[in-house]
């Protein structure tokens, strides 16, 4: 292969990765984002990492998935992943934003922040497969915002109609296709803003829905956790860090059914139902708190946390309570809610396990660190 840009990428990126890192972790080591790393291996036809671009009409592609049967929808931010197995199906879009309304795969769906895709082939990098002729091939559907991060990924699983997946990405593959990134530029910390915090928490006691809350914070123009702030001790309170992983265990021990929010910048995904095996690990050095269950992962750094906080919000089917974490940059890691649908009211059990959660006090809680 003749010496280029191209492939010292590629090299550096083959050597990262053979070194145990994963793909995005692999990137960063090579000072790229995930998505330029990847677009460096579009059009190779030999290596253990190839790529394809695909076109780019979202909505439509992830309509066609339906036929292959269950496949593994994945979901991350800096510090949280999220990933549940289930059929591509209930897909509907308006302008900018979709919706996936499966009985397993729940998305919301921002498709202004979905800038490029790609059809990625792997071949195992480690182990006693890597270099062996039948080594698996790792398949998958993955997009990026415009400045590489990922914002969504799509794997086959056992269950998947293989045939059909193969059709559906040469249907969308574009092979003469680029996909170009622009290094995001250094982050901006807003400084709070004046507002008039009895306006606020009156507004905030009068939603009568829960979607009302982003219009809120836009009407104010204070962000996620500055809002928190306004109206601590009346509708949120802080609470411990521990609160995450011990909400998951008695909520596993309970058997009470939860939903799990998870977020990208293109992309809300969702997990309703029980969790049962919940398992912290440490790795190298970093905490993870983990589900581990048939068909739903997740994966929370909790070496990460930097706020946690207990959330009520007024419904027309009442109170919505929420457990909230944010890393140690004030960015939302995951939700947490008591399995519900609309015109219901919240579980009970799910209102016992954080009513048992200790409040922090506002001089004893985390500060957050400055973004650099």
């Amino acid at each position: 292969m003749p010496h280029t840009p191209q492939t010292d990428i590629c090299a550096a990126f083959l050597a990262a990765r053979q070194r145990g890192l994963r793909t995005r972790d692999a990137a960063e080591a090579i000072g790229l984002s995930e998505g330029a790393a990847l677009a460096a291996h579009l059009g190779l036809q030999e290596g253990p990492t190839r790529a394809v671009a695909l076109r780019p009409d979202w909505l439509a592609l992830l309509q066609s998935l339906q036929p292959c049967g269950p496949l593994l929808a994945l979901t991350r931010n800096a510090s949280t992943v999220h990933e549940k197995t289930g059929c591509y199906e209930k897909l509907s879009g308006h302008g900018a934003t979709g919706l996936a309304l499966g009985s397993d795969i729940d998305l919301r769906l921002f498709f202004g922040q979905w800038h490029a895709g790609m059809a990625v082939t792997e071949l195992p990098t480690q182990g006693h497969a890597a270099g062996q002729p039948d080594a698996e091939i790792l398949p998958s559907l993955q997009f990026f915002d415009r400045n590489g991060t990922a914002v969504h990924k799509i794997f086959p699983r056992e269950g998947t109609h293989r045939a059909v997946w193969k059709q559906v990405v040469a249907q969308w593959s574009d092979p003469l296709g680029v996909c170009s990134f622009v290094a995001p530029g250094a982050p901006v910390v807003a400084a709070p803003v004046a507002v008039d915090s009895v306006a606020f928490a009156q507004a905030w006691g009068n939603m009568t829905d829960t979607h009302q809350f982003f219009p809120l914070l836009k009407q104010f123009g204070v962000e996620r956790l500055q809002g928190f702030r306004l109206v601590e001790g009346r509708y949120t309170r802080r609470v411990p860090l521990n609160a995450v992983r011990d909400t998951l265990v008695e909520a596993a021990f309970d058997d009470t059914p939860i939903m799990v929010f998870v977020g990208s910048p293109g992309c809300i995904q969702i997990h309703t139902g029980p969790v049962r095996r919940v398992e912290p690990m440490e790795v190298q050095g970093k905490t993870w708190l983990n589900v581990l269950d048939p068909g739903f992962n997740l994966h929370l750094r909790e070496d990460l946390l930097g706020e946690v906080w207990v959330v009520e919000k007024p419904t027309a089917d009442g109170v919505v309570t929420s457990l909230e974490a944010f890393d140690q940059h004030g960015a939302a890691m995951a939700m947490f809610f008591g399995a519900r649908k609309p015109g219901q009211a919240e579980l009970q059990a799910w209102r016992h396990i954080l009513a048992h959660l200790p409040t922090l006090e506002a001089d004893a809680a985390p500060r957050m660190k400055e973004a650099a």
